[in-house]
């Protein structure tokens, strides 16, 4: 890492982000600086076939006669989408989203590289380049460089307290945590925080322009999130807060956080947030248990956060990945084992929502990626640029995915 890398990551602010409703509509120059785009990544891989459940499917259930989720007229059913896939109950928060065209679903989706490897899995996801270790940069902040530019300290924001591999690259970003204390001091103290701490490394690196000015960007992106946190009222700091300690999963508090950051800062262009723990290789449940607690936390900040930007979410597009898939049977453990294709949610105004997309072979042993996982029919990255080229009107996606073609059927998810 070097030196400007360093203070990318440790400079600007980690903060958490509850301010006051703002519309961005009459802030920006231009239709296309209005977009913008929102990556939740759900590492450890999070199990497709208990997001959207193939309840149609007879190999189904009897691939997981344990862990399955019951059909839609049964107790603790699925809720029915389109009387072949159904929507895993503990996401009833979406169905308002589902309902208004506004939700939509891309099954056997995924990364085409074969690894079953956490780590290097989620590397290609946010490289965007798929079985290329040595790529340098992330697709985000590649994005970022084909974007109207604009001048603003959180122009984007990660919610995290490192810069992730998907924002790596030459543009500067915003840390912004949704684990903290809201409002008022916070957790830990950041450089910026203390004017002396703050003036010695300003006199260190004033000499060094390159150095200076990210400096002074971090700082001007803290002041700028910090000013917008004085401002929230104590209800929502009371309410996020107790979510925090325990009451509820960080996924639940993260939607009204994370849209009310957005109405009060129009230049923001790109958002990514992560949340783990999805790797369910043990008692992962059914319709209740580990992974629907997880899920019910999910689909509550995901509602709350369109409902929070209203009609200003028509302007939002968000995308939600993981890794990889989970094996389509059941193990000895009553959880599901590393796999390969996925689901991949699309969520916004710009989505032609209300359907579940993509080729679906069903999962009869002959159908399955080595006898064991639904196969990748639709590479992640066609989703993207489907994404990059409706919504965020980019017309040269080449310099988002070097080297890749996307399949331009794809591009029915979402509205010209």
């Amino acid at each position: 890492m070097d030196r400007r890398e360093f203070l990318k990551t440790a400079v600007l602010a980690s903060v958490s982000s509850v301010m006051p409703l703002h519309s961005w509509a009459a802030s920006t120059s231009s239709a296309a600086s209005n977009k913008k785009l929102v990556i939740v990544l759900l590492r450890g891989a999070v199990d497709g076939l208990s997001v959207v459940v193939p309840v149609g499917d007879r190999d189904y259930y009897a691939a997981r006669p344990n862990i399955a989720i019951p059909q839609p007229k049964a107790q603790g059913g699925a809720i029915d989408l389109d009387g072949y896939f159904a929507l895993n109950p503990a996401l009833a928060p979406m169905m308002d989203l589902w309902n208004g065209k506004k939700l939509a679903f891309v099954h056997a989706c995924g990364s085409p590289d074969p690894t079953r490897s956490h780590f290097d899995a989620q590397d290609y996801m946010e490289s965007g380049e798929p079985g290329v270790k040595s790529a340098s940069t992330g697709w985000l902040d590649r994005l970022l460089q084909t974007l109207p530019e604009n001048n603003s300290p959180v122009r984007a924001i990660n919610f995290g307290p490192t810069i992730p591999r998907i924002f790596s690259g030459c543009n500067n970003v915003a840390n912004v945590s949704v684990a903290r204390k809201i409002g008022g001091q916070v957790g830990d103290h950041q450089v910026t925080d203390r004017p002396e701490l703050a003036q010695m490394f300003g006199q260190i690196y004033k000499d060094d322009p390159m150095l200076a000015g990210t400096f002074s960007e971090g700082i001007t992106a803290r002041k700028t999130i910090l000013t917008d946190l004085a401002q929230a009222s104590p209800e929502d700091q009371q309410e996020m807060e107790a979510a925090n300690r325990g009451a509820a999963p960080p996924q639940a508090a993260f939607g009204k956080q994370v849209a009310t950051l957005l109405l009060k800062e129009p230049n923001t262009q790109v958002a990514f947030i992560a949340f783990g723990g999805w790797d369910t290789h043990v008692n992962q449940g059914s319709e209740k248990g580990q992974l629907a607690n997880k899920l019910s936390a999910l689909g509550t900040g995901l509602a709350d956060f369109y409902r929070t930007l209203g009609s200003n979410g028509d302007n939002v597009t968000t995308l939600v990945m993981s890794e990889f898939g989970r094996t389509a049977h059941e193990n000895g453990n009553r959880g599901t084992d590393h796999g390969h294709g996925n689901v991949m949610w699309l969520i916004g105004g710009g989505v032609r929502g209300g359907k579940v997309y993509g080729k679906w072979n069903g999962l009869s042993n002959a159908a399955l990626y080595e006898n064991r996982d639904v196969p990748v029919t639709t590479d992640f990255r066609s989703v993207v640029s489907a994404v990059l080229r409706g919504p965020m009107q980019i017309a040269d996606v080449a310099k988002i995915f070097p080297g890749f073609e996307y399949d331009p059927r794809l591009e029915n998810v979402v509205k010209a």
